[in-house]
Order: C-alpha cells, then sequence, then structure tokens
C-alpha cells in the first residue's frame, strides 16, 4: 500500500462562518435603521451586477467602505442592512453594473466577480459571507422589480428584506434555492463527474435542485440515479454552503452506491467515473499525473471528498 501524501490542514469553508449578527428584528424599525446608518462605525460593501468593488490595498484588498465612500461611488438603487459585526453596522449596496465596470480604471479603486474573489483570495476570508448575503440580497431586488401576481412595480420596505406590491398588496421575500451535491462512494472508490462548463482538468460531485415535495435524502438519490445511472442507498449529511449564483444554498451529503455501472446523462454531464483514494489525493495537492483536479477549497465539493479522503463519510 503506498503512503498517504499529505494534505496539510483542512481549508476553510468559502462564504460561511459569517461573523455578523443579523438583527432581522431591527429590519422593520424604520428609526433604528437610520441610526444604523448614522453610526460612525457603519460600512458597506459596494457591488454593481455582478461586480464587487473594492479598495486596492496590500496584500488584500478592501471591501468595505464608510457609508460616504460607498454613496460616492455612484447611484445607489438598492440598499440591505445586512446585520452588525461586533456592533458596528454592516450595510450592501447596489449601483449600476456601468458604474461599476467605470471603477475597474480609476485610480484606487478595483473591481471583480465574487467568484475571482474567493478562489484568488483577494480580500480577507471574513469578508466573504457578508460579500455573499449583499450579493445575494441584491440581486433578488434586480430580478423582482415587478409582481408576479399582478404586474405592478413593486417597492423596497423592511431595510431591504422584502418587497411590496401597492396594487394587489402582496409580499414577496427573497428565497434561496435548495440544490444537493453529494459523493457516491462503495468502500475504496468515489464517483465524480465532469459538467461542459468545467475547465478541462477539474472532476467534481454530482450536484441538482431539491424538486418540490423531495427530500434532501430523495433528491440525492434521484440526481445519482439519473445523472450517472448509479442507485444509492443511506444518505448522510455533511454540511452546507450559502452559493450566491445567483442565489442557492448546497447541501453537503455523502451516499452509499450499491450498483457499479455507470451510465452518463450526455444532457448534464460530459463524463462520470470512478476514482480510488490514491488518485483523489493526488487531485487534492495537485499532483496527479495527468492534471486533473478537484473544486478548489472554496466550493464544499472540495470539502466533500476531502472529508472521504480521509475516512470521514460513513460509507468506508
Amino acid at each position: 500500500m503506498s503512503a498517504r501524501l499529505d494534505l496539510g490542514p483542512k481549508p476553510r469553508l468559502g462564504y460561511t462562518e459569517s461573523r455578523l449578527e443579523r438583527a432581522a428584528e431591527k429590519r422593520t424599525d424604520s428609526t433604528a435603521i437610520a441610526a444604523l446608518a448614522a453610526d460612525r462605525h457603519a460600512g458597506a460593501y459596494v457591488m454593481g451586477g455582478e461586480l464587487i468593488v473594492m479598495k486596492k490595498a496590500a496584500p488584500l484588498n478592501a471591501p468595505l467602505f464608510t457609508l460616504a465612500e460607498a454613496q460616492a461611488l455612484g447611484t445607489t438603487s438598492e440598499t440591505v442592512f445586512l446585520g452588525l459585526d461586533d456592533g458596528a453596522p454592516r450595510f450592501g449596496l447596489g449601483i449600476a453594473p456601468a458604474a461599476a465596470e467605470a471603477l475597474k480604471t480609476r485610480e484606487g479603486f478595483f473591481a471583480t466577480d465574487l467568484r475571482s474573489i474567493a478562489v484568488q483570495g483577494l480580500v480577507a476570508a471574513e469578508h466573504l459571507p457578508p460579500i455573499a448575503e449583499a450579493k445575494a440580497v441584491l440581486g433578488w431586488h434586480l430580478r423582482h422589480r415587478f409582481c408576479p401576481n399582478c404586474g405592478a412595480p413593486t417597492q423596497p420596505v423592511c431595510a431591504g428584506w422584502r418587497r411590496d406590491c401597492p396594487r394587489c398588496q402582496a409580499q414577496h421575500f427573497p428565497r434561496t434555492d435548495p440544490v444537493v451535491i453529494m459523493l457516491a462512494s462503495d468502500g475504496e472508490r468515489c464517483l465524480l463527474g465532469r459538467s461542459p462548463r468545467f475547465v478541462p482538468t477539474m472532476w467534481s460531485c454530482l450536484a441538482g435542485f431539491v424538486e418540490p415535495g423531495e427530500a434532501i435524502e430523495d433528491a440525492v438519490r434521484r440526481e445519482t440515479r439519473e445523472e450517472a445511472g448509479i442507485v444509492t442507498g443511506q444518505v448522510r449529511y455533511f454540511a452546507s454552503q450559502p452559493w450566491p449564483f445567483p442565489m442557492s444554498l448546497m447541501i453537503g451529503c455523502h451516499a452509499e452506491a450499491l450498483t457499479r455501472e455507470i451510465t452518463v446523462d450526455r444532457e448534464e454531464l460530459e463524463d462520470a467515473r470512478w476514482f480510488d483514494r490514491t488518485e483523489i489525493e493526488s487531485m487534492l495537492v495537485r499532483k496527479h499525473p495527468q492534471g486533473l483536479t478537484t473544486p478548489p477549497p472554496v466550493a464544499i465539493a472540495h470539502h466533500i471528498i476531502r472529508a472521504w479522503v480521509d475516512g470521514e463519510s460513513g460509507f468506508d
């Protein structure tokens, strides 16, 4: 038996471990929100469309602005109260995508997408959860300006956490789409797939949206069978991760594979195959002889795969 590769310490899961107390009870109190906005310790994250605006700094960029600095960057389309960071108010401010794009060429500023920020480690890790929160809710505002019941323009209320229709009085709230992401294994092998959207070397866990009226465990079994033809039995929850692209919750699981023959759904996957522990180890540390890789540590797929390699799936 070959010696195991040193995988190093377990990395932090991206967009999790938020330091913010969301203080949801303050959202309906406009006087309290105004006082929080006037607090000298208040800060804001600014984004326009997919672009997150930051101040250039070394060694890491600074994504947190004072409210005055944030409001000077462009006309604010929406403002969301994110919560309190050790008592300091935090807000998310939306500006026009064109305004964010223009800041790319302005001295002292840097703007790029959240995936790049997370994968490349462009800001301190504690900023990722509130940025993800702001991106998801501000993106929801952009997509829900009209009432789905009657078509009338809606109005933001509750510090950005609700939109009301003045015509039919319907109330609309941000939604999170649940997605199962799972690793099926049969002991010494695990099942990974490749999406046509992946970089050429990357293999990852299978994943899919939970359907209405469906339990998490049933979604894991259905998606694994539909995408790869593998029947699974027991399912064990691993961890979850907010995924603001645009506003999903990734529900990580391990699954017990009961069959071995793969039938790939080419509408969903480019390919799928079994990998043994030695091969997966080499992929995690970027030493695979063919250059194959797993997703980066910011993604929950990396952590699900790492847990299986470490014998923590419960199906070894």
